[in-house]
């Protein structure tokens, strides 16, 4: 047997074995085209080398959309997540890229839709009553109007792209409890913020579910991670404060990229 049939038929037995065995190709999801939607957690904010044609949608190179494109080469990439996206803006906006070729979706929203600056701005600068409330009515919206949202935008994705595998990611806890942070938030803040978090990624992942969508959670990924952790990969309040509690580089790249990856 030659050198080249050999290889050519090891190549056939180790797929066939991956197929036996139901193993993922991570290739299979780049035979159409990718389209990256949603809000500031996918457009990459906080993880800086942003696209200078993004503008304030602050698009960046280093965002899990990007790098999952630059290693799988899909056949098309569409990349419209915009900074400050909330579910009907995502719908009214960026779903013009989506098709019957579109055969890969990403989406992250719901956050924008529930105020989550205006609580984060409550908690730093107006102290735990203020914080506990702001985050309370969040709570509430997350329960009471975001589900149906949510579903509106997901039927609309579908209705767009019905062959495409569309995958949910949600968003990560903020805080490590008990951590090495002496000063900003109370505990019993930084435990009500993240709690709160928990609730939209169970509403998200419902909605998802609903929808027959896919949904992949990022809390295990940036476990260790968080704020108050010695290691975090996301910013506290910084400057340029539009980057303030989003992932860094290294949250985008070691927590939402494999998160993705693992299911896309």
């Amino acid at each position: 047997m030659s050198v080249r049939r050999f290889w050519a038929s090891a190549s056939t037995l180790l797929l066939a074995a991956a197929a036996a065995l139901g193993m993922a190709q991570p290739a299979s999801a780049a035979a159409g085209g990718y389209v990256a939607l949603g809000d500031s957690y996918s457009s990459g904010v906080g993880a800086g080398s942003y696209m200078s044609d993004s503008g304030d949608c602050r698009r960046s190179t280093k965002s899990y959309p990007y790098l999952w494109a630059a290693a799988n080469s899909p056949s098309s990439f569409a990349f419209v997540a915009c900074s400050g996206a909330t579910t009907s803006s995502v719908a009214s906006s960026q779903l013009g890229s989506l098709g019957s070729s579109t055969t890969l979706v990403s989406v992250t929203a719901g956050g924008n839709d529930v105020g989550f600056a205006d609580v984060m701005q409550d908690c730093v600068l107006s102290g735990e009553a203020a914080c506990l409330a702001g985050v309370s009515t969040a709570v509430g919206q997350m329960n009471n109007t975001l589900p149906s949202r949510l579903g509106s935008l997901y039927t609309s994705i579908h209705s767009k792209a019905p062959q495409a595998h569309v995958v949910v990611l949600g968003y990560p806890r903020f805080y490590k409890i008990g951590g090495n942070c002496i000063a900003g938030l109370t505990e019993k803040e930084r435990t009500a913020i993240n709690n709160a978090s928990d609730v939209l990624n169970g509403v998200i992942a419902k909605q998802a579910a609903n929808a027959g969508f896919t949904f992949s959670s990022v809390v295990d990924e940036f476990t260790g991670h968080e704020l108050c952790s010695g290691s975090p990969w996301l910013h506290s309040v910084t400057i340029p404060v539009y980057n303030s509690y989003h992932p860094r580089d290294s949250g985008q790249l070691g927590g939402y990229l494999p998160a993705f990856r693992s299911v896309a």
